[in-house]
C-alpha cells in the first residue's frame, strides 16, 4: 500500500500496468503520435485514489473490476460508455460510476486527465447496517451518477480530503483510527450521493430494546475500546442488540449518534493527552489529533474548540 506512480509514453507498457493495476483490459491508440500515461495513486488496503492523465485519445474495454469506480474527470471527454443497458458521456466536472462491481465496461477517451477512486462494496454494506439501515440484499448504487449537482461536489470534496489527508499523507495513514474513519467517510459520502437500494425503518422491537441499559452497555465497551477501530457493529454486539436498536437508543437517550459519540470520546482522549503533555516532550496537537482518529489539524482544532471553548493548541502550550 501507499504511493505508485507510472509514466510511460509506450502502449504495450501502459495497456500491461492497467492490467496489473486495475483489471484485464484492451486499450487502442487512435492518435497518430504516440501519448504519455501518468498515473499516480495513494491507497491503503480497503480504498485507493488515482490521478490519471493520457494525453492522447484512446478506447479501452475493460473487464469487471471487483471494485467501485468513481471518476471525476478534470479534462477532455469519455464518448460511448457503456455498460449493461447504459451509454453515456462524460465531460469536466462530471463525477460518475464508471460499472458496478461486477459488470465490465467499454469506451473512447480523448485527452482526458480525470481521479478514480476504487474500493470493495462490502464497504458499502458495512456502513449501512451501521446506519441502522435495512439490508434485505447487499447495497448497490441503482444510478451511475449522484441525484444531484450538489451531491456530486460534496463527494468530490470527500474524496480530495481522502486523498490529501489520509491517503496521501504517510503519518496519517499509519494510524489505524484514521484510516478507518476515512474508509466509513468514503462510504456515508457515496451513499449519500449516489442512489442506491438501502432503506432505513427500525422496528417495534428494535424500538423496545433501546431502553437505558442498552445505552450503558454501548458506552461501557466505547469507552474501554477508543483507542480501536471499532465500527457500529462492534457496539451492538457488545450490548446485545441489533444495530437499529443501538442507533435508536443513542437518538433516544443522548440525541447523537453511536459514531458521533465515538468521536466525542476519541475527542475526550486527545484532551487528555493535551493536557498531560510536558514542556520536553515534544508533543504535537497534530501527533496526538491523528492517534485518536482527526488526521486534518483544521477540522481537529473546530471540533475541539467546539467541545471545550479554546484550541488545542493553547491546550498543549498550558
Amino acid at each position: 500500500m501507499g504511493s505508485l506512480t507510472f509514466d510511460s509514453d509506450d502502449l504495450e507498457a501502459t495497456e500491461e500496468f492497467l492490467c496489473r493495476a486495475y483489471a484485464r483490459m484492451s486499450i487502442g491508440s487512435t492518435t497518430r503520435e504516440a501519448g504519455r500515461a501518468r498515473i499516480r495513486r495513494e491507497s491503503d488496503a480497503s480504498m485507493s485514489v488515482d490521478e490519471v492523465h493520457f494525453d492522447f485519445d484512446m478506447t479501452y474495454s475493460v473487464a469487471a473490476l471487483g471494485r467501485i469506480c468513481l471518476g471525476v474527470i478534470h479534462e477532455g471527454a469519455f464518448e460511448d460508455h457503456v455498460f449493461h443497458g447504459v451509454r453515456d458521456d462524460f465531460g469536466p466536472g462530471d463525477l460518475v460510476m464508471f460499472a458496478p462491481a461486477e459488470l465490465p465496461y467499454a469506451g473512447r477517451m480523448r485527452g482526458a486527465r480525470y481521479s478514480i477512486t476504487m474500493f470493495d462494496p462490502g464497504l458499502l454494506d458495512q456502513f449501512a447496517a451501521g446506519s441502522g439501515r435495512t439490508l434485505l440484499e447487499p447495497v448497490r448504487l441503482t444510478g451511475h451518477r449522484p441525484h444531484t449537482p450538489a451531491a456530486a461536489e460534496r463527494l468530490k470534496r470527500t474524496i480530495i480530503y481522502l486523498r490529501d489527508h489520509v491517503l496521501g499523507d504517510t503519518d496519517a495513514a499509519a494510524e489505524p483510527l484514521v484510516v478507518s474513519a476515512g474508509a466509513q467517510l468514503l462510504a456515508a459520502s457515496v451513499l449519500a450521493a449516489f442512489p442506491n437500494n438501502a432503506r432505513t425503518d427500525p422496528t417495534a422491537r428494535d424500538r423496545a430494546d433501546a431502553h437505558s441499559a442498552t445505552l450503558r452497555r454501548a458506552v461501557a465497551f466505547i469507552e474501554d475500546h477508543a483507542h480501536e477501530p471499532i465500527t457500529v457493529a462492534d457496539i451492538a454486539a457488545a450490548a446485545h442488540v441489533t444495530i437499529r436498536t443501538l442507533q435508536y437508543a443513542f437518538r433516544r437517550h443522548l440525541d447523537i449518534t453511536p459514531l458521533g459519540y465515538v468521536r466525542q470520546v476519541r475527542l475526550s482522549h486527545a484532551h487528555r493527552d493535551l493536557l498531560a503533555a510536558g514542556p520536553g516532550d515534544e508533543t504535537s496537537v497534530g501527533a496526538v489529533a491523528a492517534r485518536w482518529g482527526f488526521p486534518h489539524p483544521g477540522r481537529f482544532a473546530a471540533l475541539y474548540r467546539d467541545m471545550y471553548g479554546t484550541s488545542p493548541s493553547r491546550t498543549l502550550r498550558g
